[in-house]
């Protein structure tokens, strides 16, 4: 079901070299984003409504979910739900509070400079629904948004082809705290949030993940709106492994991101056959029980791979050449190949931290780097809500001391209002 590829005996560019990829995650279909998005500027509500029932099959004159909904959805999931929903609000709530910094303030001869933290006003929260409902990503993206102090919180969810969003995702949506729920999914979504329309304001961030689709709207609305580097798209996982945990563990963290659906990558490195085929077979056994099945194959099929190479280093070298959403080193002393990992999303150490805990209430955010972004980029944190703003003060003496630099830097670049800007100070006693 893997396709194998075996590397072993390779080394530098040899061993990395034309990795496979699924193509549209590199390239993700841009013509077919870009029409929606200037529909959608020209067009505003009437272009997102056609454009729903287009893609998702329900007609809504009125996309807005009312609050009142999101109230009775919190009183109808159940009550082991709801615990677990607030367990991963407390975690998520705790982890992004520590990631708050105070405002700094440097001195140097007389040049005061104070960095203010200011969260932007509105963001953009993009939750993915369709093959499932994403409650977690709820989470993940408006709690962080709070802890930032931005004033209005939006989410965008698709709707199911009855025109409903699950309780569980609206129950979410309350715990934690946003503002305005939308039934519009897709590029259309990240569209209005960026461009506006006639009923929705537009917002100055969009975060969030979904398919190759929103993560494409993302990238063209970047500059239009703040988009976190990142390509949140379809979802990745890159397991190494050396037989020291049972061949279950690597098999079910394997299908446990291949059940996202088409699009992603779920890989298997080791340097052992014995373990590649025992792994292989869980897998097997694991598809055919699965109620997912259809999309756990369509991943493997285009993006799964067992990757055989001659040890540790070489494994740790290929997932970096990968630089996966997520990474497992389920070895036997996963801290060794630690300083050796350079690029992923997030690393899970050991037998006892699969992915899933991440996925849900670890703490650390799980809207993730894919498409190799994370070779630049991070996980969704507090700062991308967040804007920096200098303030910068210079007593009369600062300036003194400083003039003759500005004025030989200005004339060098042939600005010379820059340079007479500190003479005519320097002229004033």
């Amino acid at each position: 079901m893997l396709d194998r590829l075996d590397r072993r005996g390779c080394s530098g560019g040899d061993l990395v070299a034309d990795l496979p990829r699924p193509a549209l995650a590199v390239t993700g279909p841009v013509d077919a984003v870009r029409e929606i998005i200037a529909d959608v500027e020209a067009r505003g509500d009437a272009a997102v409504r056609e454009h729903t029932e287009r893609l998702d099959g329900p007609d809504l004159a009125d996309p807005r979910v009312a609050p009142e909904e999101l109230d009775a959805a919190l009183g109808r999931i159940s009550p082991l739900v709801r615990e677990a929903l607030e367990e991963a609000r407390e975690a998520i709530s705790d982890y992004h509070r520590s990631q708050l910094t105070p405002d700094i303030e440097w001195e140097r001869g007389g040049v005061t400079v104070r960095e203010l933290c200011r969260p932007v006003e509105r963001a953009g929260c993009y939750v993915p629904g369709g093959r499932a409902a994403y409650p977690s990503t709820v989470l993940m993206t408006g709690i962080p948004a709070r802890v930032a102090g931005v004033e209005r919180v939006v989410l965008c969810v698709p709707p199911a082809a009855d025109g409903g969003v699950p309780d569980v995702t609206l129950a979410a949506a309350r715990l934690a705290d946003v503002d305005e729920v939308w039934r519009v999914g897709g590029a259309q979504a990240i569209a209005a949030m960026a461009c506006g329309t006639e009923t929705m304001t537009a917002v100055d961030v969009i975060v969030g993940p979904g398919n190759v689709y929103v993560a494409t709207a993302k990238r063209e609305v970047s500059g239009r709106v703040g988009v976190p580097s990142a390509f949140a798209g379809p979802s990745e996982v890159v397991v190494v492994a050396d037989g020291s945990s049972p061949p279950a563990f690597a098999a079910i963290d394997l299908a446990v991101q291949a059940e996202h659906g088409p699009h992603g990558l779920a890989w298997l490195i080791c340097w052992d056959d014995a373990v590649a085929d025992a792994v292989a077979a869980e897998i097997g056994r694991i598809v055919d029980a699965s109620p997912r099945r259809d999309d756990i194959e369509a991943t493997f099929s285009e993006g799964g791979h067992v990757v055989l190479v001659d040890g540790p280093d070489e494994a740790v070298a290929v997932a970096n050449a990968i630089a996966p959403e997520h990474l497992e080193l389920l070895v036997a002393d996963p801290e060794a190949l630690l300083p050796s990992v350079r690029h992923a999303g997030a690393v899970f150490c050991g037998p006892w931290s699969p992915a899933s805990v991440g996925d849900y209430l670890a703490g650390p955010n799980h809207v993730l780097p894919t498409a190799g972004t994370a070779r630049y980029a991070s996980a969704l944190r507090v700062d991308d809500f967040i804007k920096r703003v200098h303030v910068v003060t210079l007593d009369r003496g600062g300036l003194g001391r400083v003039a003759p630099y500005v004025v030989a830097l200005a004339e060098a670049e042939g600005l010379p209002a820059h340079a007479d800007s500190v003479r005519v100070r320097q002229r004033e006693r």
